[in-house]
């Protein structure tokens, strides 16, 4: 998926784990655009008594570069802090939790956001909101009899006229986790592959996918911003062709660098070990996103770790398995006979690096570009003059002659799973290859989770017409995770 327990060691650290990245121009507001970072992967809803929160302990960021110079021009920081009420109770709530300050509520979650300009670390920063509330999980009718008037107070105005909220959501990142890494299995097209499991039906019939993620939760960060205060010389853009039009984000999660557990005379651990501990140093970054995709298919399993440590502007070390990703390789080799083209194909692909790590130059696509410049880093990259598809969006974006959706930014309604596998398969080869001929069969490669319509993804409720967007959680006493 596309960053769920993505690397090894941040498999490990939910709590700091970025999940996905949206960014848009908002349907409904757009002078303004809409940026939501996720965390904590695969939540079940109905996790209790400890319920998920963010992580106190870590330094969630919201970064901009607005020029292309791989340095950070805006970032907005994310601080958490947790109350219980009651220490001497095991329960999250001791009655129906009627509203954000109500006492029966007993682990609370606050928090403050930062704007930082310049460098994150040592830019000029200024506080725009303290002691903001995050909405309690939606644990369930008695517990959250009314879970949307809870949620919708925990939207906040920051000082600058920012709107923002932090808290659980539905995940409506949809995937079909099962088939995919079962060696490479699209089930509409299973029975082209290699493998056969000797189960006549699953060798020869096509299926539709099967979204493993439904009935799960994120915690999702969610801000939106006029468009003015994003772009590099402070103007609401308008020309998609302008130079200043598009701007470079992405999400990252970071931690002290010690931590000092308490122990007594005899050397054990004493205390309440981690409540009690000591965090020192400067904060470390433990994970980053971007593009949907690329620490999960893209980099090596050597590399992932230290991807999730790398700053973008850096990304060039990583060229080589952009130029030729492991699964364009493996493609023709499991679906024998079916991609032909693409197993001839030997040059570097320069249209998944203009994609991935440039953004789209203009002239390549009428009308079209969302270039950052030269540098090669992973960042999602939006086009803050193209305005939004409401009328009729493809959520295959771009791709599917949507200019608005992926990857120009990420809408929370396009499928950047086919998308990225029709790319890697050849789809977008024609753009820089005009001597390229598709397989035919890139039109069939999908994952086949049946879609629902723009304002209804496959494994969730409606989208909200407003911010978030993102849809309520699914309540722990009525979660399901059937396809």
């Amino acid at each position: 998926m596309t960053s769920h327990r993505e690397a090894p060691k941040i498999s490990k650290d939910p709590v700091a784990d970025n999940t996905d990245l949206y960014a848009f121009v908002s349907p409904d507001k757009p002078d303004t655009a809409t940026i939501l970072a996720n965390y904590i992967p695969l939540q079940e809803p109905a996790g209790g008594p400890n319920f998920n929160t963010f992580g106190d302990d870590v330094l969630y960021e919201i970064v901009i570069d607005n020029n292309g110079d791989g340095i950070e021009d805006i970032t907005y920081r994310f601080r958490f802090k947790t109350e219980i009420g009651d220490p001497d109770t095991f329960l999250y709530n001791t009655g129906p939790i009627g509203s954000l300050t109500d006492p029966s509520w007993n682990v609370k979650q606050f928090y403050s956001v930062t704007k930082v300009v310049g460098p994150r670390r040592t830019g000029v920063s200024t506080i725009l909101g303290r002691n903001l509330p995050t909405p309690p999980v939606n644990v369930g009718p008695r517990s959250t009899p009314k879970y949307t008037d809870l949620a919708n107070a925990a939207i906040n105005t920051l000082s600058d006229g920012s709107t923002v909220f932090a808290g659980q959501r539905d995940e409506a990142f949809f995937v079909d986790l099962g088939s995919i890494f079962d060696l490479g299995t699209l089930r509409p097209v299973q029975g082209f592959h290699l493998v056969k499991t000797g189960i006549t039906a699953d060798d020869t019939n096509a299926a539709a996918g099967v979204d493993a993620t439904k009935g799960f939760s994120v915690h999702t960060i969610a801000i939106q911003v006029a468009k003015n205060k994003l772009t590099s010389d402070g103007s609401n853009p308008t020309d998609p062709l302008g130079k200043n039009s598009t701007i470079g984000i992405w999400a990252s999660a970071s931690r002290r660098r010690a931590v000092i557990l308490p122990t007594n005379e005899d050397g054990n651990q004493s205390g309440d070990n981690e409540t009690n501990a000591v965090v020192t140093g400067p904060f470390t970054q433990v994970s980053r996103l971007g593009m949907p995709l690329i620490n999960e298919v893209i980099i090596p399993l050597g590399k992932k770790d230290f991807w999730n440590t790398s700053l973008p502007r850096s990304d060039s070390q990583f060229l080589q398995y952009y130029q030729t990703p492991e699964l364009q390789k493996l493609l023709p080799v499991l679906y024998p006979g079916v991609f032909p083209n693409l197993a001839t194909v030997t040059e570097a692909r320069a249209d998944l690096i203009a994609i991935l790590l440039t953004g789209i130059p203009a002239g390549i696509i009428p009308g079209f570009q969302n270039f950052t410049g030269p540098l090669q880093a992973d960042y999602l990259r939006l086009n803050l003059a193209i305005p939004p598809n409401t009328t009729n969006p493809s959520r295959l974006g771009l791709v599917g002659g949507d200019p608005a959706g992926f990857p120009n930014g990420r809408r929370v309604l396009d499928d950047v799973v086919d998308i990225e596998i029709k790319a890697i398969a050849g789809a977008t080869l024609p753009l820089v290859d005009k001597n390229f001929m598709t397989d035919s069969a890139v039109s069939l490669v999908t994952q086949g989770i049946p879609a629902g319509n723009p304002v209804q993804p496959p494994n969730t409720a409606p989208f909200l017409s407003v911010f978030p967007y993102l849809p309520h959680p699914v309540p722990g006493y009525e979660h399901s995770h059937d396809p």
